[in-house]
C-alpha cells in the first residue's frame, strides 16, 4: 500500500483570489475617521448657517429671532457701553462670583456628604432621603422659602445655586466611593493604615474621577438655577441682564446674553477637563 505524500497548497499568485480564503480574513477597505471636534465644528456651523439663512429670508420676525450681525453689534455695545447701568464684564463678574462662591459650597458640603453616604450605612440612611428629596424640587420652588428665611441680599442667592449644585456633588461622590476597589482598601488596612488613611490615601483618589464628573454636572445645574437667582433684587449679573432686556422684548440682548453663559459654561467645562486629565489620567484605563 502506497502512502501518499503530504504538499502545502501553493499560495495564491498575485492578483489571484484565494478560494478557500474566508470573509473576514480578507482586508477591509479603510474607512474615513470623523474626529469629535470635526463634527462638533460641522454642527455648530451648520446650525450657525440655519441662524443667518432664517434672519435673512425673514422667516421669522427680527423681533423674536435677530440676527446674528444684530446680536454681534449689540455685543459691542453692551461691551463697551452697558445695558441696565453695568458693562458686560461686569454682569460677568457678577456672575461668575455667585457660581463659584456655590460651587465651593457645594464642594464643602457635597464631598463628605457623599463620603459619609458610600461608606457607612447610617450615613446612607440619614443623608441619601435629604439628597433625594432636595434633587427634583426645581430652584423656582425654594426659592421663596429661601427668601423668607435669608432675605434678598447675596447670600441667597448664593444658596440658591449651592442647594441646585449639591446633590450632583453629593451623588457622583458617593458613586465613586461605592465603586473604589475592596482589594486596595484591604491592600492598605494590612501595610497598617488607619481609617482616615485609607480615605485620604485610597478612596478619595480612587473616587476622584467621580467627584470631577459631579463638579461637570453640578456647573451646568448652577448657571441654570442664575438666571432664577438673579431674579431677587439683583443689579448686576448675566440673568439679571437677560431678564431685564426680555421684559423690554430687547431680543438681540437675550441672545446674547445666552449666548455669552453658553461659551463661559463651554470654557469651565474645557478647563475641568485638562485638570481631570491632569489630576486622574489613569481614569477609564484601569
Amino acid at each position: 500500500m502506497s502512502v501518499s505524500t503530504y504538499s502545502e497548497r501553493p499560495a495564491p499568485k498575485a492578483g489571484e483570489t484565494d478560494g478557500l480564503s474566508v470573509p473576514w480574513s480578507r482586508p477591509r477597505p479603510k474607512r474615513t475617521v470623523v474626529s469629535a471636534r470635526l463634527a462638533s465644528a460641522i454642527t455648530i456651523l451648520v446650525l450657525f448657517a440655519a441662524w443667518t439663512a432664517a434672519s435673512s429670508l425673514q422667516l421669522v420676525s427680527p423681533v423674536f429671532l435677530p440676527s446674528p450681525a444684530a446680536v454681534w453689534a449689540k455685543f459691542d455695545v453692551v461691551a463697551r457701553d452697558g445695558f441696565v447701568d453695568a458693562t458686560l464684564v461686569q454682569h460677568i463678574v457678577a456672575s461668575l462670583w455667585r457660581v463659584f462662591a456655590a460651587l465651593i459650597a457645594a464642594i464643602l458640603v457635597g464631598v463628605p456628604v457623599g463620603l459619609a453616604i458610600g461608606i457607612s450605612r447610617i450615613g446612607r440612611g440619614v443623608f441619601d432621603p435629604l439628597l433625594e428629596f432636595l434633587r427634583p424640587i426645581p430652584p423656582l420652588a425654594y426659592l421663596p422659602l429661601i427668601i423668607i428665611w435669608f432675605g434678598i441680599g447675596e447670600p441667597s442667592k448664593i444658596l440658591v445655586i449651592a442647594i441646585a449644585m449639591l446633590a450632583p456633588v453629593a451623588l457622583s461622590t458617593a458613586a465613586g466611593v461605592r465603586g473604589v476597589s475592596r482589594e486596595r482598601v484591604d491592600a492598605a488596612r494590612s501595610l497598617g493604615a488607619t481609617r482616615a488613611q485609607v480615605i485620604r490615601h485610597v478612596i478619595l483618589p480612587s473616587a476622584l474621577p467621580s467627584i470631577l464628573t459631579g463638579l461637570r454636572i453640578a456647573l451646568g445645574a448652577g448657571w441654570s438655577t442664575l438666571v432664577a437667582a438673579e431674579l431677587v433684587a439683583a443689579t448686576r449679573g448675566l440673568g439679571f441682564m437677560i431678564q431685564s432686556a426680555a421684559q423690554f422684548l430687547v431680543t438681540d440682548v437675550v441672545v446674547m446674553g445666552i449666548l455669552v453663559i453658553a461659551i463661559i459654561a463651554f470654557a469651565l467645562e474645557f478647563v475641568i477637563r485638562r485638570i481631570e486629565r491632569v489630576l486622574v489620567p489613569w481614569a477609564g484605563r484601569e
